[in-house]
């Protein structure tokens, strides 16, 4: 049974004065060279990863015991954890002590694994993984993810993949004789009849608010291009430019028609999900990490009645329907001088690549590895399978591009919006406003 539950966690960086004291303690399991894994010669294959992430470690234990056992038996695997709210302080210090090990995880900020990148401490994947022969075995659209976070580069792997999109009650689309919508207009359409069926169309957190910006993301990517939100980071445009303002109006426009209920403002993540598992509304958007509740108990609709959809095409919009929004959570990369140094470490890059596809799968994990050994799966869990292998491109989400004020507010006020308590130039205006202010 497939059974990946993981929820992206945004939690709130501090500074990195304020963790000198915490980063000095871990350094003495991490500073460089001698048995740490530090260093251009390391004993071992460290690995410091965020203590969040629970999913990584199993599969490369069992990797370790298994199909890279020779690996392991050359550079035994060592893993190391800190809090991921630690991470981009600790992992800045380590690389100023030239005592980055050779693996880590990336911290919560993808703008310093950037920086990490151009300042050469980083691997180039494309480079190594083709020259080791493995290149394919990671998808496409999970490399276009990691470029668009990463400062354009392919320097951190995906052992975390989720794509995003509508989740729908098939048995009521087939009562209501509906098709799957391609489009915006289909969409509403079906939306206007749910609604009339006394269905809830769409559940969503308000209070959680992403899942509601999520949905201004999606149309803006459909109307204006994959680069729309890009633009604005770079300053080329600004949220509150009529086209972007459309974006918003469009998803007021739900919550203006009660496409939404009556309380989804008060609703957490876990609300939510519930009305859409216990058949009460049509479709609910989110990602592919909400398999694990799909196949789990608490769905009374049941695995087989739930369908996915990619998030419509906005018509005459520049956007293409196959551009999946998508995220990598918290990914890992390899330190570039200990792999350059070390044939360990290469070889074990080598073998991870390799084989964490199907190892990930076996343990009930979808990743941005390709997995082409068979396992059964539930349909809709082979159906995202599916989807992940064959995508090439991919989109950020609303808020990947935002500094953390700006993120801040863009949650904290989407039910504003689709409550009509903040019109749509009001909700963009606060938002462009935080980006303005760095």
């Amino acid at each position: 049974m497939f059974t990946a539950e993981r929820r992206r966690l945004r939690k709130p960086l501090i500074g990195a004065a304020a963790l000198v004291g915490a980063s000095v303690l871990v350094l003495a399991g991490c500073s460089a060279g001698g048995d740490s894994g530090g260093g251009e010669n390391p004993t071992t294959l460290e690995f410091l990863k965020n203590a969040e992430n629970t999913t990584t470690q199993p599969v490369l234990d069992a990797l370790a015991a298994g199909t890279c056992e020779a690996e392991n038996e050359a550079a035994p695997l060592e893993v190391n954890s800190i809090p991921q709210a630690e991470l981009d302080a600790q992992v800045q210090l380590l690389a100023t002590q030239d005592g980055l090990p050779p693996m880590f995880s990336a911290g919560g900020n993808p703008a310093e694994g950037a920086k990490l990148a151009d300042a050469g401490y980083l691997v180039d994947f494309d480079e190594a993984l083709t020259e080791l022969g493995v290149r394919d075995k990671v998808a496409e659209g999970a490399v276009s993810t990691i470029e668009k976070l990463y400062g354009g580069d392919f320097t951190f792997l995906p052992f975390q993949y989720n794509i995003e999109g509508i989740f729908y009650n098939k048995a009521i689309f087939e009562e209501n004789g509906w098709d799957v919508p391609e489009t915006w207009d289909d969409l509403l359409t079906v939306a206007g009849e749910a609604k009339a069926a006394g269905l809830t169309p769409f559940a969503a957190s308000g209070e959680q608010g992403w899942p509601l910006t999520r949905l201004v993301s999606g149309y803006l990517f459909r109307s204006l291009g994959p680069d729309a939100l890009q633009k604005v980071a770079d300053g080329e445009a600004k949220l509150t430019d009529p086209d972007y303002v459309a974006a918003a109006q469009a998803i007021a426009d739900l919550g203006a028609d009660g496409y939404f209920g009556d309380n989804v403002a008060s609703l957490d993540y876990d609300a939510a999900s519930n009305e859409f598992f216990t058949g009460n509304a049509a479709m609910i958007y989110m990602g592919s990490w909400l398999l694990g509740n799909i196949n789990g108990d608490g769905n009374q609709i049941g695995a087989d009645n739930v369908g996915f959809m990619k998030f419509p095409a906005v018509e005459g919009g520049a956007g293409s329907i196959d551009e999946y929004p998508s995220n990598v959570g918290l990914p890992a990369t390899f330190n570039a001088k200990t792999y350059a140094a070390d044939n360990n470490v290469g070889a074990w890059l080598e073998c991870i690549t390799a084989n964490y596809g199907n190892e990930a799968l076996k343990q009930g994990q979808i990743t941005g590895f390709i997995a082409d050994e068979p396992v059964e799966l539930p349909a809709i869990s082979q159906a995202i399978a599916d989807e992940i292998a064959t995508a090439t491109d991919s989109v950020l989400w609303f808020e990947a591009l935002f500094n953390a004020k700006a993120s801040n507010i863009s949650s904290t006020n989407a039910a504003l919006l689709v409550t009509g308590q903040l019109s749509a130039e009001e909700f963009m205006t606060l938002v462009q406003d935080a980006l303005d202010e760095g």
